[in-house]
């Protein structure tokens, strides 16, 4: 398939699995049989957010990702560090370097030491242009663990611009797709969320949805469960952020 006719595949993707699995298959064309991608839009100073709320992605195994991801392993990881201080694209070569020059602190060489362990040695890792100092997203790509970073290089000096698109296009699709890392918000939710976006009271909303004022609320607290916030207004926030409000359904 030409580049041309795999963007426009993935734009049309109808699903955030569905362009998943496209993607994946498209990255082990050129030898990065593992991707773990993830985005986060509540970034602070201090913290990337609940890590329930990120949006992850990946073929890893899973003992692979409940090292890295369950046990915050991520958080220590030299590249996760340096997708927080850049833009772009960057190969692993840099951890070499790292190791070499003795710039890695002890809780960054156990990372490093973990990845040998599970044969994550070679890749690229791309930090995704943020529009708000609370988001960020990245995707690391991981080479075949028969791939050396040498040989990656290689590939990523002819095919390099064509996989930074095909990443970025894949990244700027996902954050347009309804995604919940916990429940999906039921018809109801959803419809009474929306009216209160719109700024209508609840006696509005019953009177708009054929329900009563106590249904209503009922709606609007299970909504606020399944997002996990303790008011309506930030419940409207999420579902917004989490593409859950205003889609047409499938």
């Amino acid at each position: 398939m030409s580049l041309r006719k795999y963007l426009k595949a993935m734009t049309n993707a109808p699903s955030i699995e569905e362009l998943w699995d496209m993607h994946t298959k498209k990255m082990a064309e050129y030898g990065f049989d593992r991707l773990l991608y993830g985005y986060t839009r509540y970034r602070t100073t201090t913290s990337l957010g609940n890590p329930e709320d990120f949006i992850v992605l990946t073929n890893h195994s899973p003992a692979y990702t409940d090292v890295f991801m369950g046990q915050g392993l991520y958080f220590q990881a030299p590249m996760v560090k340096w997708v927080l201080e850049n833009e772009g694209a960057s190969s692993w070569n840099i951890l070499q370097k790292m190791m070499e020059s003795g710039t890695l602190s002890e809780s960054e060489r156990r990372v490093v030491e973990f990845n040998v362990s599970m044969d994550v040695v070679a890749g690229y890792t791309v930090s995704f242009k943020s529009i708000s100092p609370r988001s960020k997203g990245a995707i690391a790509l991981t080479a075949q663990a028969d791939i050396s970073q040498d040989e990656i290089d290689e590939v990523w000096a002819e095919h390099g611009e064509d996989i930074i698109v095909m990443n970025n296009v894949a990244h700027l699709k996902i954050m347009t797709l309804p995604y919940s890392a916990g429940h999906r918000l039921t018809k109801r939710q959803r419809e009474a969320l929306e009216w209160v976006g719109d700024g209508k009271t609840t006696q509005d909303i019953a009177l708009l949805m054929g329900l009563t004022s106590a249904t209503v609320e009922k709606h609007l607290r299970l909504a606020r469960e399944a997002l996990n916030v303790e008011t309506t207004a930030q419940a409207v926030l999420k579902a917004a952020l989490q593409n859950q409000m205003f889609v047409v359904e499938a």
